[in-house]
C-alpha cells in the first residue's frame, strides 16, 4: 500500500508519535473480520486453535458485561428456549412447518418485501447464494457478465472468486480507495459493465457509506450507463439512521437488495433476495438449481422474523450509541495512559459498527482482551486481526459493534475498561 491509499492525517497527528487518531478512510486491503471470530471462507483449524476458539467463546459468551452479544453465544439450550418463548409470545406456535419455501418461509418473504418497498422476495439459506443468483440474472438480462463492484465487497474477499468459478461473471473496480465509488468513478470507468454492485455500508473499509447526495449520484451514473444497480444490503438494516431516509426509500434505489438476518438482527442464518417479480420468480428457479431450496428451514424463518420485530425497531438507538462509545474509546485512548496512536474508524460510525486500530501485534490484544472479561466481566473488545497485504506493519484492528447490551454502557464504563485494557496490554 502506498501513502496515497492511507487515510489523511488530522491536524495535529504525527506519523509514529502524537496521541490522537486518523480520520478517513481505513487502510486498503483489509481482508476478513475481527467481530467475534474472524469472518470469511472457512479455513480449517488446527486443534489447538479449536480449543482456543472454544475457550474465547466461553469467555465471551459468558460475559457478565458486553457491548454485544452475538447469536454465536450462549448454548443450544439457551437459544432453543429464547426461540420457543418468543414463538409463543408472537402466536406463532401453532403455525405449520415449512415444506420447500411454503408457509413461514412465504411469510417472512412478503414482510422483507413491504419493509423494503420491493414488489417481491426470495428466501434464501446464505447471502453468497443469494448474491450469486442475483447477479447471474441481471447478467442474462443485461447481456453483460461484468459487474462493477469495491475490490473490499464480500464477494471478493470472502467467497473464493465463486462469481467467476460458479456464475462466469467477470468484476471490475471502479476504485480501490477505502470507500464506495463516486459518480464520476462510474461513469469514467473505462470498460462497460452490466451490474453495479453496492455494498451498504462496505464492511471491510470500516463499514462506511457515502451520503445520500453521493449515494443517489453514483446510481444515476449507474443508469446513465445502462446497468442496473444491485445493494449488497447485508447491513442495510442500520443504514437510515446515516442517511436519514427509510429503509424503503434506500432500497428503492436500487434495482434488488440482498439483506442478511444474523448480522444485525440477530438471526440463526438465511437472506432474501427482493426486487421485481420477474427477477425474484427467476432467481427461485435458481434457488432450486444451486441447491438452496430446503425441505424445511422454519427455524431460520422464526429467527428472522423474530429479529424484524425485536431488533429492527431497535437499530436506530444502537447506531445512537456507537456514537457514544466511539467518543469514549477516543477520550481513554487519547489519555495520558494511551497507546500514543490509534486509529477509530469512522471518527463517527456510520452505523453501530466501527473499527479500532492500535500499535500491537493481534495476538498480544487478543490476549488483553480475553484476561479483561476473565478478571472484570466486561466484554469491550474480542478477536483482533492483523491488516491485509500492504496495510500498516505492527498494527492490528478489531470490529466493534454496540447492540442491545451495551446500552447499558455509559461513557465512564467504556473509559474504564480502556485503562483495564491498556493495563493488560503493557503488564
Amino acid at each position: 500500500m502506498n501513502r496515497d491509499q492511507l487515510p489523511p492525517e488530522t491536524p495535529g497527528e504525527v506519523t509514529g508519535g502524537v496521541r490522537g487518531e486518523v480520520t478517513g478512510g481505513a487502510p486498503g486491503g483489509v481482508a476478513g473480520g475481527a467481530t467475534g471470530e474472524a469472518a470469511g471462507g472457512h479455513v480449517a483449524e488446527a486443534p489447538d486453535e479449536a480449543a482456543a476458539r472454544r475457550h474465547r467463546a466461553r469467555v465471551w459468551g459468558g460475559a457478565a458485561r458486553s457491548l454485544w452479544r452475538p447469536s454465536v453465544d450462549g448454548t443450544v439450550g439457551a437459544r432453543l428456549r429464547e426461540l420457543a418463548e418468543w414463538t409463543d409470545a408472537a402466536d406463532l406456535a401453532d403455525a405449520l412447518p415449512d415444506t420447500y419455501g411454503d408457509g413461514l418461509v412465504e411469510v417472512l418473504e412478503g414482510r422483507v418485501a413491504e419493509e423494503l418497498g420491493m414488489e417481491a422476495a426470495v428466501f434464501f439459506p446464505s447471502g453468497t447464494m443469494a448474491q450469486q443468483v442475483a447477479l447471474r440474472c441481471w447478467a442474462g438480462r443485461t447481456g453483460s457478465p461484468v459487474v462493477a463492484l469495491h475490490p473490499l465487497a464480500h464477494p471478493e474477499v470472502h467467497e473464493d472468486d465463486a462469481f467467476t468459478a460458479v456464475s462466469g461473471l467477470r468484476t471490475v473496480h471502479p476504485t480501490d480507495a477505502p470507500r464506495l465509488p463516486t459518480a464520476e468513478e462510474v461513469r469514467d470507468h473505462p470498460e462497460p459493465f452490466g451490474t453495479l454492485m453496492l455494498e451498504l455500508p462496505l464492511r471491510d473499509a470500516g463499514f462506511v457509506l457515502p451520503s445520500w447526495e453521493e449515494l443517489t449520484a453514483t446510481v444515476e451514473a449507474a443508469r446513465e450507463r445502462d446497468a442496473v444497480v444491485h445493494f449488497d444490503g447485508a447491513r442495510l438494516w442500520e443504514c437510515p439512521t446515516h442517511f436519514g431516509r427509510p429503509l424503503a426509500e434506500i432500497a428503492g434505489l436500487a434495482d434488488s437488495v440482498y439483506v442478511s438476518f444474523y448480522k444485525s438482527l440477530g438471526g440463526m442464518s438465511g437472506a432474501v433476495l427482493a426486487g421485481p417479480e420477474e427477477l425474484v420468480a427467476e432467481a427461485r428457479v435458481w434457488l432450486h438449481r444451486y441447491g438452496g431450496l430446503l425441505f424445511q428451514q422454519y427455524p431460520a424463518a422464526l429467527t428472522a422474523l423474530r429479529g424484524l420485530d425485536a431488533e429492527l425497531p431497535r437499530l436506530p438507538s444502537y447506531v445512537a450509541h456507537a456514537r457514544v462509545v466511539a467518543e469514549a474509546l477516543r477520550e481513554a485512548l487519547a489519555g495520558k495512559d494511551g497507546p500514543g496512536w490509534f486509529r477509530i474508524h469512522p471518527e463517527v460510525p456510520h452505523t453501530h459498527q466501527f473499527q479500532v486500530w492500535l500499535p500491537y501485534e493481534p495476538d498480544v490484544l487478543t490476549a488483553a482482551a480475553l484476561a479483561l472479561t476473565e478478571r472484570t466481566g466486561a466484554c469491550l473488545f474480542r478477536r483482533w486481526s492483523a491488516p491485509g497485504a500492504g496495510g500498516p506493519p505492527g498494527t492490528a484492528y478489531t470490529e466493534v459493534t454496540v447492540a442491545g447490551a451495551g446500552l447499558e454502557w455509559t461513557a465512564g464504563d467504556v473509559g474504564q475498561a480502556v485503562r483495564d485494557f491498556l493495563a493488560l496490554v503493557e503488564g
